[in-house]
């Protein structure tokens, strides 16, 4: 047997050794993991509490779970109403959000037309801006229209609110789709329409991952507009009932933790749903284009 034909030995892996800079990441790594875990862990274990062992100036870590708080909290009025509001005007948004972004997005990134520059120009100084300014102008547009109160305005109000996201995000997707894959499909007999549907579209999932997470996220966290614009308790979501556990007579900490709790479940649940895509579709998104 020749000695080319010889079976060399793989080289055995060796471990690195442990550095002073590499103790020192992990432990600052385990620092900012607990600082940021600590909040949460320390909301959903007073959710547990009776309200006494909330209130005692000594922090209880052991104690006997009690799910009194959340039978308290899901036992207002209008409970399921918030839910079925929160979640229409939530998805909503989201859904209409990556319509319109798909079609303009596309245009963006594919075709050439005067004042493009300044399109993308104007998307960006939108998602930038402080939606908060706006609250007396949207309040005023809604006051004039007989909107106030209306589950299909916040809806469209959302829907502007991270529409300039979407558009940015998946501009940069686009674009990085080679053009050639749908040159080729057109050649092969596909319109314009087709070929982004059948090439571009299904290899726009990280994007529109991660930007339904950032979507989700931004109108089922947003306070200020369904402050000013929804005072009736029937149009109203459920960020507004965290706000429904103070009396005069203090605040119900517990009931008010395990409100916390179940109004951070849904986006919990999203972001362990999309974390693998979202997370480097937000990146690629990002930097591509």
């Amino acid at each position: 047997m020749s000695a080319a034909a010889t079976p060399t030995p793989q080289k055995l892996r060796t471990r690195k050794p442990l550095t002073v800079a590499a103790v020192a990441k992990n432990l600052g790594a385990l620092v900012l993991a607990a600082v940021f875990v600590f909040p949460v862990y320390w909301m959903f274990s007073s959710s547990l509490k009776p309200q006494h062992e909330i209130m005692t100036k000594d922090p209880v870590f052991v104690f006997t779970p009690t799910f009194e708080n959340y039978r308290t909290a899901t036992g207002v009025d209008l409970f399921w109403t918030y839910v079925t509001n929160s979640l229409t005007v939530t998805l909503g948004a989201v859904l209409l959000a990556l319509v319109v972004a798909l079609a303009a997005s596309f245009a963006i990134a594919r075709l050439k037309f005067r004042g493009r520059k300044g399109i993308v120009l104007v998307v960006m100084m939108a998602q930038m801006a402080p939606w908060e300014v706006m609250v007396i102008a949207m309040y005023m547009i809604s006051r004039e229209n007989d909107l106030l109160n209306s589950i299909p305005m916040l809806t469209l109000i959302y829907f502007v609110m991270v529409l300039p996201f979407t558009i940015w995000t998946l501009r940069g997707f686009i674009a990085a789709v080679p053009v050639e894959l749908e040159e080729a499909a057109q050649i092969d007999g596909c319109t314009r329409g087709q070929a982004f549907r059948k090439v571009i579209f299904p290899l726009l999932a990280p994007g529109l991952m991660s930007t339904s997470l950032f979507g989700f996220i931004t109108a089922w966290n947003e306070f200020a507009m369904i402050l000013m614009l929804n005072k009736e308790k029937e149009s109203q979501t459920l960020t507004l009932w965290l706000t429904q556990f103070q009396t005069a007579f203090g605040s119900d900490w517990g009931a008010t933790m395990a409100a916390s709790t179940l109004f951070a479940l849904p986006v919990l649940i999203v972001f362990l749903f999309l974390q693998r895509k979202a997370v480097g579709g937000m990146t690629a998104g990002a930097v591509k284009g």
